[in-house]
């Protein structure tokens, strides 16, 4: 159909002007599938750990753009081989939230030696299907449990919490924090451990032995201004941006809280990856006047807690011990070091403090490991395995596309 329609293009004295009903059709038809023609049938992915350190469990993420030369109509239907031909667990994600609710990006992950280059294959295939067992992150807002948000990967499980449970007249809480499950399976618990609702008592999987309360917990923040943090209610809308298999992604919207005198809402995204300790946290706050702002990012203060701050890698690491001698923690935040500003304390935290952006924006990380679940046991470990995160943020995976 291609030749036949260049031939008859080509011939004199014709012209698409006088083609009848059917030689139209064939041209539409033609010119719709002229770019799939032109795609390619699989392009080449070179990855790059550029740091002399192994590390695990490194997303890769392959954007729009540079998945195009396939064809995709939807990236829920890309597929990624490492180079001996075993396919990877890939996940389609919308970062952005816009109205079509497209996927945006494709992630997938692979461990890299020190200095190691991996080579990946992209194609396109059926839509993506995943069974429960392939689940290492996932996350949802939990109604009945007073607006709930709880998300969890195979290492570390989250909760945080909404505004229902500022009114429950069984224990009302008003507080913004980041509250910790402690798991040690890479087994996804949180709707189990909802459904059977016990889960302060350890029966095998982990527990809830942390007591956040009005606290910043592991890694909530607030805003800092005259020598004081002040932080936002419970947040009063969520959204669910990606589920899984390998990244939860989610928004929380908390109302304006007051700063000092000046009113300010905020915006919050979190994402957790499949294998990490440590979560990504994007605040985006609304000033109802302009000003720079500087955010707090704090971990409680707990009995016993040995604290190491490192300004020139922008580190806050806490090692302690769990409540009902459940074992020993360890809790950590990580910022940028350009944006830091001292790290300090109140009553409550331990913090942090970091200059927003010029879009009064923050970007920081934090996370804990809990020592019974044996991939981190001890407080060097865990300061070693901070440096090197820290290390990894600003060295990332370098990555590349091009056409077979």
């Amino acid at each position: 159909s291609r030749k036949e329609f260049v031939r008859f293009a080509r011939t004199p004295g014709k012209s698409l002007c006088t083609m009848n009903t059917n030689h139209c059709l064939l041209i539409a038809t033609s010119l719709a599938i002229l770019p799939t023609l032109a795609s390619a049938a699989e392009l080449t992915v070179i990855a790059v750990n550029k740091l002399q350190l192994a590390r695990t469990s490194q997303t890769i993420e392959l954007t729009k753009g540079q998945l195009q030369p396939l064809g995709a109509k939807e990236l829920n239907t890309i597929h990624v081989k490492d180079a001996t031909g075993k396919e990877l667990l890939c996940q389609a994600v919308d970062t952005d939230f816009d109205a079509y609710r497209k996927a945006d990006i494709v992630i997938f992950q692979a461990d890299f030696a020190a200095g190691e280059t991996k080579t990946f294959t992209a194609t396109t295939g059926a839509k993506q299907v995943y069974t429960k067992d392939q689940f290492k992150a996932h996350g949802r807002f939990v109604r009945e449990r007073f607006d709930d948000f709880a998300w969890e990967n195979d290492r570390i499980a989250h909760r945080t919490y909404g505004k229902g449970l500022e009114t429950w007249a069984g224990e009302p809480l008003t507080s913004s924090t980041i509250d910790i499950w402690s798991k040690r399976t890479p087994r996804m618990v949180v709707d189990e451990w909802y459904m059977v609702d016990n889960y302060h008592a350890d029966t095998g999987d982990g527990a809830d032995f942390y007591s956040a309360g009005p606290s910043r917990g592991c890694g909530g923040n607030g805003l800092w201004a005259a020598d004081k943090l002040w932080t936002s209610k419970n947040f009063v809308n969520s959204r669910v941006l990606a589920k899984g298999p390998i990244r939860v992604l989610f928004e929380l919207d908390y109302e304006a809280f007051d700063v000092n005198g000046m009113k300010v809402s905020e915006v919050k995204r979190i994402s957790l990856d499949a294998g990490s300790q440590l979560d990504r946290f994007h605040s985006v706050c609304k000033p109802e006047k302009p000003g720079a702002l500087v955010s707090g990012i704090g971990l409680k203060k707990t009995t016993g807690a040995q604290k190491v701050f490192d300004a020139a890698t922008g580190t806050l690491v806490v090692w302690e011990p769990v409540a009902k001698n459940a074992g020993q923690q360890g809790l950590a935040v990580v910022v940028d070091p350009k944006s830091l500003e001292k790290g300090t304390e109140d009553k409550l935290n331990y913090l942090l403090l970091a200059k927003c952006g010029a879009d009064n924006s923050a970007t920081y990380w934090a996370g804990f490991c809990w020592d019974k679940a044996g991939q981190i046991t001890s407080a060097e470990a865990w300061k070693k395995h901070v440096a090197e995160f820290a290390q990894g943020l600003a060295s990332p995976i370098e990555v590349t596309v091009a056409a077979k």
